[in-house]
């Protein structure tokens, strides 16, 4: 009985669970040039648009009728314990940041992260407070896919995930090295508690989601072609990501946006 729950728990968690490139940018701005592809659109290998195209609707719609209408109502939540969530949930993916963060050579970045994590875990109340952003230890996101990029491996081809939403080759691979090397994950397993992610990733995925409601919805709404539209972004931002530049750019929608960590 007790492998039988842990594989439902599992299940639901991986169901749940997206891509972690999805989640938006805290100051998300949007210009008209966002409603259409890129001028590198043309350059992105996506040999499988016609299933791409099915599964993107599917994410669009179940998006419309579950998430959406779950992140507008978390939205009325007081504005403290939002935050609160939100700086606990980041917390938590901070130890895997460190190490993308050494895995890329960027020893100063975790030297800080680690910093953040500590100050964070304990004066924070377990992260609860971002007390290490006022003492100038600014979060920053470091993931398995731009590690793998950084290293000289590309992008592969382009896939939309049925739930997981937007991808590619490399960076569903940096999911599943996520997945499996997620101590926080390993220890809620290891201890019995596995009903413990599908409510992390559940949380995290609404916490995201409201955050980007009217941006998502003025891409939905304004792009000649919705789907091409954020395939294009998807790419926009992960090569800000890989990059490290500051560009705001508005991050591609999946059935739910949430960091996979």
């Amino acid at each position: 009985m007790k492998i039988i729950k842990k594989k439902i728990f599992i299940f639901l968690f991986v169901v749940l669970s997206t891509n972690i490139y999805a989640a938006a940018s805290d100051e998300v701005k949007t210009e008209s040039q966002d409603y259409q592809t890129s001028g590198t659109d043309d350059e992105i290998y996506d040999p499988l648009e016609p299933i791409n195209r099915a599964i993107f609707g599917f994410n669009n719609f179940a998006d419309k009728i579950v998430l959406e209408p779950v992140a507008k109502g978390y939205k009325n939540i007081p504005t403290p314990i939002q935050s609160g969530i939100s700086n606990f949930i980041g917390n938590l993916k901070m130890p895997l940041v460190i190490v993308n963060q050494l895995l890329q050579g960027q020893g100063k970045n975790a030297v800080e992260s680690s910093g953040r994590f500590i100050v964070n875990s304990t004066v924070g109340l377990l992260g609860l407070v971002d007390v290490a952003d006022k003492m100038g230890l600014e979060e920053k996101e470091e993931d398995f896919g731009q590690t793998l990029a950084t290293w000289g491996l590309g992008d592969g081809f382009y896939i939309v995930l049925p739930l997981f939403g937007p991808s590619n080759l490399r960076d569903t691979t940096g999911m599943v090295l996520t997945y499996v090397s997620d101590p926080i994950n390993a220890y809620a397993i290891r201890e019995g508690e596995e009903w413990l992610l599908p409510l992390r990733t559940a949380t995290n995925a609404v916490d995201q989601r409201s955050r980007i409601i009217d941006e998502v919805n003025a891409l939905r709404n304004n792009s000649v072609d919705y789907y091409a539209a954020v395939r294009s972004s998807y790419y926009q931002n992960r090569k800000a990501a890989i990059d490290n530049t500051d560009d705001n750019i508005l991050t591609p929608l999946p059935l739910i946006s949430i960091e996979f960590e």
